[in-house]
């Protein structure tokens, strides 16, 4: 009898295990469902604002620049709250479902007005809104698969946020074909709905709010860890999080204005199929970044942060001179594929980098707001910047300008920034320059 009872416990345990990883995995594919439709609700309208603005509303480069620098300076202004906001709030799922429409309402708004003002202002709230989803994403699959899987879950997360984009990018340049410029308003409140049912989907219950603000269970109710600096002041007492905020700065300002330019390019070259050709930019970098965002959720731990990261700006400053070389719409839907593989590896390594320097700090999703502001300067300033360029100096000085910019924030971030990465299969002997996380008050130094 006694050995039927622990066969009988040990058939129940195992069976209990199955359903818990069969749960997990179901959680999992939700998140994965969440990332997919996101993908074109985050970043509102994007290029394709400039593209709507030049050929239906005949605006100038530099008012195009303007309104897209205005909202990105008000995405740059609501990132720290945000992240602070994810940090201290139990209803994660609902502050993303409140984003989600407010994006969207902001983005259908946009057809029945034409003036500097109110245009501006739609993008504005939707930038603003926008900010929610990064830490969002961020927290929710902390707190549902933990810091040892987590940089498997962001390059996951990013593949299908890229199958996202690809897929929409598709549609829109399909419909815009047939239909016109308006029918990217409709996808993004078509995805929008989809995204805010993904986001329901997952259940309350599976999230570990402390796991997801960057606590362990050791520490999550220690007084002192919950006094450790927030927002900027965690920015501004860990020197790699400053070497890596610039870092950041300097990508995005090289990065932002690429893609809007090349878009306005294409429209210079056929006014008719403008749209299309920008979807076509956006999908051909959409699939490189894929398997590159998998890569970097699979080797981030092995290889180290700091090559990868050097990688993405090489291939950025690569990007921005190679456009120049010709006009050729062939020519420049080869060179955006190098945004595939610049886009594919930031995306995915950034909240590594900053798990690494906040875990057990309680403040992972402020950090990430705080470093994104930062980041946010930069792509904000890039569009200004470059539509100015543009017009006094046309568009291949811009590029060239912006692939400085990026060769300077390589050479900067390669003489500055340690090694972040864990110590995984390697000695301490062997990782010197290894830097570790934010310390409590009360923690020696190592």
């Amino acid at each position: 009898m006694t050995g039927n009872h622990g066969l009988i416990s040990l058939v129940e345990s195992r069976s209990r295990e199955q359903s818990l990883r069969q749960a997990d995995r179901g959680v999992e594919r939700k998140l994965d469902a969440l990332n997919f439709f996101l993908a074109d609700v985050r970043d509102g309208l994007g290029p394709y604002l400039a593209i709507y603005l030049l050929t239906e509303r005949k605006w100038d480069e530099a008012s195009i620049g303007a309104v897209m620098s205005l909202a990105a300076l008000a995405g740059i202004l609501a990132q720290t709250p945000a992240g602070a906001l994810i940090d201290r709030s139990r209803a994660k799922r609902a502050l993303m479902v409140a984003a989600a429409i407010g994006v969207t309402a902001a983005s259908l708004a946009l057809p029945f007005i034409d003036q500097f003002a109110a245009v501006a202002a739609t993008q504005v709230l939707a930038h603003a809104a926008g900010s929610i989803f990064a830490p969002g994403i961020a927290a929710l699959s902390l707190g549902i698969v933990g810091l040892s899987a987590f940089a498997a879950r962001t390059g996951r997360n990013e593949a299908f946020n890229h199958a996202g984009n690809a897929t929409a990018a598709a549609i829109a340049g399909l419909s815009a074909y047939f239909y016109g410029p308006v029918t990217v308003f409709w996808l993004i409140a078509a995805m929008a709905l989809a995204s805010v049912a993904a986001t329901l989907s997952i259940p309350r219950q599976a999230i570990d709010d402390q796991i997801a603000r960057g606590f362990d269970h050791a520490a999550a109710d220690d007084a002192a860890l919950r006094d450790q600096p927030s927002g900027y002041r965690v920015l501004l007492s860990c020197q790699p999080l400053l070497i890596f905020a610039a870092a950041t700065v300097l990508f995005h300002f090289a990065n932002a204005a690429m893609l809007p330019l090349v878009g306005q390019k294409l429209v210079l070259v056929n006014r008719n199929l403008g749209t299309t050709l920008m979807s076509v930019c956006i999908i051909a970098a959409q699939i490189v970044m894929v398997p590159f965002a998998i890569l970097v959720g699979r080797k981030a731990d092995a290889w180290g942060r700091k090559p990868i990261f050097a990688a993405a700006l090489a291939v950025l400053a690569l990007r921005g001179a190679l456009y120049p070389v010709s006009d050729n719409p062939y020519w420049l839907l080869s060179v955006q594929l190098l945004d595939g593989v610049g886009a594919g590896i930031f995306g995915a390594l950034f909240p590594l980098v900053v798990a690494d320097l906040t875990h057990g700090t309680g403040h992972f999703n402020v950090s990430q707001g705080a470093i994104a502001t930062a980041t946010g300067i930069g792509a904000a300033l890039s569009t200004g910047v470059a539509g100015f360029i543009v017009v006094h100096a046309g568009y291949d000085a811009a590029f060239l300008f912006l692939a400085a910019v990026a060769a300077i924030g390589l050479g900067l971030f390669t003489m500055l920034m340690p090694e972040t990465a864990p110590y995984q299969g390697r000695s301490r002997e062997t990782s010197k320059d290894r830097v570790p996380r934010v310390m409590s008050p009360r923690e020696p130094a190592r």
